[in-house]
């Protein structure tokens, strides 16, 4: 059991697939919903702030670089793009448009991209942190809602 809740810690903390792909495995393996949700929020949260503070250093560091460039060049343009869009519709709002950006789970909007669109934007540390966690919590419980039937079950 224990190696399940590992590939499921792993698995959140794999960019673009997160929490939300990991929580609809959990729930596919049959582990328990609470400890599922509460090991897949640690395994998002955890790489936030080495994103926050390193990822942009790393990236405009390999943006020209052979075989990197590409990739790096397209990880700065996805966030520079997702704070310039944050910004444009959130103007003072920017906690709460961060914090729905990261917690509604629709690809491309997890903690990895919330929080390398926090840091082009210079909002603070524990701001933007603050605020991804409730948004991965937000998605956590989207998540664990649609991988258990809840929506199902209300009709939705």
């Amino acid at each position: 059991m224990l190696g399940k809740y590992i590939l499921v810690f792993l698995i959140s903390m794999v960019p673009l697939v997160e929490l939300r792909g990991a929580l609809p495995y959990a729930a596919y393996l049959g582990l328990p919903v609470i400890p599922s949700y509460i090991v897949a929020v640690i395994g998002n949260m955890l790489p936030v702030p080495v994103i926050y503070l390193f990822a942009r250093k790393v990236l405009e560091w390999g943006k020209d670089k052979p075989y990197i460039g590409k990739f790096f060049t397209f990880c700065l343009e996805k966030g520079e793009k997702a704070g310039r869009k944050l910004q444009a519709k959130a103007g003072r709002g920017l906690f709460l448009a961060l914090l729905l950006f990261v917690g509604i789970p629709i690809p491309g909007t997890g903690a990895w991209t919330g929080t390398l669109g926090a840091s082009m934007l210079g909002l603070g540390f524990r701001k933007s942190t603050a605020a991804v966690m409730l948004g991965v919590l937000l998605a956590g419980v989207i998540m664990l809602s649609a991988a258990t039937g809840v929506f199902r079950i209300i009709g939705i």
